[in-house]
């Protein structure tokens, strides 16, 4: 199918199939009044005027903003039950624990997995509402061989059945389960748990929670290179409650990612630079907690492909939204729009091992775009919290458009 978008007032984007490093990360394109034609769901051409022959689909941008679809490379989107009551707590003063991580256990232990992608579906349709045209998805609150499958196996099901791509990475280094040794649950993590992951073809991703109060850094190089052993990318939950080396880790072990890094140091950042990890920044959940930002300037100052992710789980942070995590990206962590938008684009898709494919529209590239109600994309981070999305496309077939929408100007954005 042949589809071609006219009308364009920007085309907003950053450049490239791999991350994109430090100050680069500001030189984002801007094209004004041009058409994009897509073919078989690749981009294949961008000008003022486009060859119109052969189209099947045009589709009237009517002046919007198209930017790529929003990935968003670090959540825990599925889950079987809220934690409000934790969250409540947590503001009276109660510290964060893995306790909340064992609450969402026990859901998980008592729900079917029809019952997980029941209850994660309409979370994922928001975020493919709010311009999400990518998303990974952690396990992590089985914390058993029988509890991560599960898990692990929703989430495939939601790969078949709705329109984002959705990229799975297995958890089950999240916390430890009660009335369990340490080391029994690690020699079930390495023997069972990932050995399945790889038979069933479950995940791309493993990742462990390598924090103060979680998996040390010699428990987590164990998981990881068993898991690496396995033919599995690997990721870190890294420095987020406390700088235990976690960065570090992540670099000697040429992780795809490290995450968190609220606690990270100057030697950290160095070494995640050093080694090609991508940090990829959750500052909705530093929000929620209260708790101080992760150094985004000083990464970019220091040459780093910063990236950004929701976060989005039942316990820390319920931000599905990517457009309130730019927003706080640009009005907490001093960095500049443009660079928000490619750590939201580009950099997160190589956070994901897809900046080959997606997270820029350029010629060769699959398109995944949005079309936005703005008359500038430098609007974003002022319209905090609204969503400006008309329109959204995944490999040139819209998933998503909004019924009724907003007249031009001021009340634009909803």
């Amino acid at each position: 199918m042949n589809t071609l978008i006219s009308n364009v007032s920007q085309l907003v984007t950053p450049r490239g199939d791999a991350p994109v490093n430090g100050s680069s990360m500001s030189d984002i394109s801007v094209q004004e009044r041009v058409s994009i034609r897509i073919e078989d769901g690749v981009i294949v051409d961008i000008a003022e005027r486009v060859d119109k022959n052969g189209i099947d689909v045009l589709i009237d941008a009517g002046d919007a903003v198209v930017m790529p679809g929003l990935v968003d490379p670090h959540t825990h989107a599925v889950f079987a039950a809220t934690r409000e009551e934790e969250f409540l707590a947590r503001l009276q003063g109660k510290p964060y624990d893995e306790g909340g991580i064992q609450s969402s256990a026990r859901a998980v232990a008592a729900a079917s997995e029809k019952d997980l992608v029941q209850t994660a579906t309409p979370w994922l349709q928001r975020m493919i509402e709010s311009g999400t045209t990518t998303v990974e998805i952690k396990s992590g609150y089985g914390l058993s061989l029988e509890g991560e499958t599960k898990l692990l196996l929703a989430i495939r099901q939601m790969r078949k059945t709705l329109p984002m791509r959705v990229v799975p990475t297995f958890l089950g280094a999240h916390a430890f389960p009660g009335g369990v040794r340490r080391d029994d649950y690690i020699s079930t993590i390495i023997t069972d748990m990932i050995p399945t992951v790889r038979r069933r073809r479950l995940a791309q991703f493993c990742d462990v929670f390598c924090d103060k109060g979680f998996f040390t850094p010699s428990e987590t190089r164990t998981i990881l290179r068993a898991a690496r052993g396995a033919g599995l990318d690997l990721k870190l939950h890294a420095d987020e409650l406390a700088n235990v080396g976690g960065a570090e880790l992540a670099a000697d072990l040429g992780a795809t990612s490290a995450d968190h890094l609220l606690r990270v140091d100057e030697h950290g950042m160095r070494r995640l630079r050093e080694a090609g990890v991508i940090p990829v920044l959750l500052p909705g959940t530093a929000f929620t907690l209260g708790a101080e930002y992760a150094p985004a300037r000083r990464m970019i100052d220091l040459d780093l492909p910063v990236a950004l992710a929701t976060d989005f789980n039942p316990g820390t942070c319920l931000i599905y939204s990517m457009w309130i995590i730019i927003s706080l990206a640009v009005m907490r962590m001093q960095m500049t729009i443009e660079e928000a938008l490619t750590a939201a684009t580009l950099n997160s898709a190589a956070a994901l091992e897809l900046a080959d494919k997606i997270g820029s529209i350029e010629v060769g590239k699959r398109a995944d775009m949005i079309l936005l109600d703005l008359d500038s994309y430098r609007q974003i981070p002022y319209f905090f919290g609204h969503n400006p999305v008309r329109m959204v496309l995944r490999d040139g077939k819209v998933i998503h458009e909004r019924s009724r929408p907003h007249k031009r100007g001021a009340s634009r954005p909803s």
